[in-house]
């Protein structure tokens, strides 16, 4: 009766409350008409104190001390604990909770192990054992076909064991679309791609989440044309995207330089209000950033109101990208200035401005700042950037003793390093060590397609046949392959894509002829002491269909540095080359009607 009485005088009012000071009235209510230590009457004042999130975590903590001052418990109050535990990131207390439960007599009921469970996997690195506890109780008591105890197993092992998950999937006879999720998620987090992708055509539903776990496997394997064509095939049947789903769709623009696509998604955002979330509006900034819209996304990371470090840095890396280190290095003073903690991909950013800028001395200094001053321990990434920007300005000597002495020497360097500084002995014809590279990488047996094309170019460019041949000869022997780059323009919404060395494209044999013309018409001179070569220029001719504006902009990070400032080309105007990412290149008039020509250094 009392139960009763309560639920109905007390719990329209539990369901306005919005502040503690609410919360403590209510509370003082029931202490003067009900019996103070009746659970019936206490079990749904703390259920709303432990788990509705309100007023920070002041909510919670009420309900900690309410519950810790019982007298009479039940096991209504324990679940509203373990689930108030696990919402307010505290799993290791959640577990604790549990173990007071079982330590009073209580049986755990279905409600008790979704919350339970999904705590053990916060913290599964150290109380795995926990959680093969948890489950031993799950079957013991009855609940290993419950939809939500499955679904929150599922989740738990697929952080570590994916087939054990996938057994208790199958075995599953209570498969819900929160479970299929699940397993799609798992999957997908582990880059497996293809059974994730199977059991995503096999549900027998699919809701927002769904779409969006299987958008953001496709998105880890970097396959970001799959995530467009998961989204058009999304809109088609009506379902409205959420924030992740955005997310991925706009780094997939990013990574493709779907402009025209990412302006849709960031007006949609911006229609319904989703805009104001920041890590849409940090994937907004690396979005336009990425596809050399600069002015946008600073407009877009001017608009967010508590910038965190994902937005700095998103930011910070997207200006890099153009080549103005100087606004790079300001973004940073005022991400310090704002007190927000440098990361350490704040740091890749700011050491790749200074790189492509050959500040030597600014990007050491910050380097050697890393940890005494920011309190960023550096990792290997760093190390590869310090290498690089030593290359690059022609300290090969330099860079070679810093591997040496700070990175453990040839044995702990993988080959993109040592590529770094094969490309600087090439451009600065230091064919010794070059050799030397080339013979102790040989020697271990850790090279790969890139590096054997530079040493190869090494010994070629300096008449050294002998030893070309011999890098030929290893190269064919490990049948390594290098990498081909590639160029992405988007027009009229669709993204061309054009690989080195495929013939596939449709428009072929026009590109082809016009690479063939202007070939013939480039006159290499020697701009500032260096010396232009065939094989730095690669010329992309287009059909009109393409690129029909009079600038355009070269859309991947395969566009490096420009070691020269402009070059000639007969009859043409003169074009400048000036940022590590984009290039922004006159129309070249005068050699074909309707063409759009871009030389990409």
């Amino acid at each position: 009766m009392i139960h009763q009485t309560f639920n109905d005088a007390i719990s329209p009012l539990l369901r306005k409350c919005k502040s503690v000071q609410h919360l403590k009235q209510i509370h003082a209510h029931l202490l003067k008409t009900y019996l103070p230590q009746n659970p019936y009457a206490i079990s749904p004042l703390l259920e709303v104190a432990a788990t509705s999130g309100c007023d920070g975590d002041s909510f919670f903590s009420y309900a900690c001390r309410i519950f810790k001052n019982l007298q009479q418990r039940n096991i209504f109050m324990y679940n509203s604990m373990i689930r108030g535990y696990f919402l307010s990131r505290f799993p290791k207390q959640a577990i604790l909770c549990y173990l007071d439960l079982i330590d009073h007599g209580f049986l755990a009921n279905k409600y008790t192990f979704p919350p339970l469970i999904k705590a053990c996997a916060l913290v599964y690195r150290e109380l795995k054992r926990i959680g093969y506890l948890v489950h031993a109780h799950v079957v013991v008591l009855g609940y290993e076909n419950d939809a939500f105890v499955v679904s929150a197993l599922v989740e738990f092992y697929s952080l570590f064991d994916l087939k054990v998950a996938r057994v208790l999937f199958d075995k599953s006879s209570a498969k819900d679309v929160v479970v299929w999720t699940v397993m799609v998620d798992g999957y997908g987090k582990v880059g497996d791609i293809e059974s994730a992708r199977v059991l995503f055509d096999e549900m027998p539903e699919r809701n927002v989440i769904s779409w969006s776990a299987m958008m953001a496997a496709y998105s880890r394997v970097s396959d970001f044309r799959e995530v467009l064509c998961l989204f058009r095939e999304m809109q088609k049947k009506d379902i409205k995207p959420n924030d992740s789903v955005i997310v991925s769709v706009l780094t997939a623009c990013a990574h493709l330089g779907a402009i025209t696509q990412g302006l849709w998604m960031h007006s949609y955002a911006k229609r319904y209000g989703l805009d104001a979330n920041p890590i849409l509006a940090t994937a907004l900034v690396d979005m336009y950033s990425k596809c050399g819209y600069i002015e946008s996304a600073l407009e877009v990371f001017e608009g967010i109101s508590n910038k965190d470090a994902g937005a700095w840095n998103a930011m910070i890396s997207g200006v890099a990208m153009t080549g103005d280190v100087m606004k790079s290095l300001e973004l940073f003073d005022k991400m310090i200035a704002s007190g927000t903690q440098a990361t350490e991909a704040t740091f890749v950013s700011i050491l790749a401005a200074c790189t492509h800028a050959k500040m030597v001395e600014r990007g050491l200094e910050l380097f050697d700042q890393m940890y005494p001053v920011y309190w960023v321990q550096p990792q290997f990434e760093h190390y590869a950037c310090v290498v690089d920007l030593m290359a690059r300005a022609g300290m090969v000597e330099d860079a070679e003793k810093f591997v040496e002495e700070k990175m453990g020497g040839f044995s702990n360097v993988d080959a993109n390093v040592w590529g770094a500084i094969l490309s600087a002995c090439r451009k600065y014809r230091n064919i010794e060590i070059g050799d030397r590279i080339w013979t102790k990488l040989s020697a271990l047996g850790v090279l790969d397609g890139g590096t054997q094309v530079l040493s190869y170019n090494i010994f070629s460019e300096a008449g050294r046949e002998m030893a070309a041949k011999e890098v030929r000869k290893k190269f064919s022997e490990a049948r390594s392959k290098k990498i081909p780059g590639c160029s992405v323009i988007e027009v009229d919404g669709a993204v061309q894509e054009f690989l080195a060395g495929d013939l596939s494209h449709p428009q072929v044999q026009h590109i082809c002829e016009m690479l063939g013309f202007l070939s013939k018409m480039v006159k290499w001179e020697t701009v500032k002491g260096c010396e232009l070569s065939l094989d730095k220029v690669h010329i992309i001719a287009s059909e009109p269909s393409f690129g029909r504006k009079n600038t355009f902009k070269i859309l991947r990070k395969l566009v490096v540095m420009i070691e020269m400032e402009k070059a000639q080309i007969h009859g043409c105007t003169t074009l400048f080359f000036l940022n590590a990412k984009f290039g922004t290149f006159s129309f070249l008039k005068g050699i074909a009607p309707g063409f759009l020509h871009v030389i990409k250094i």
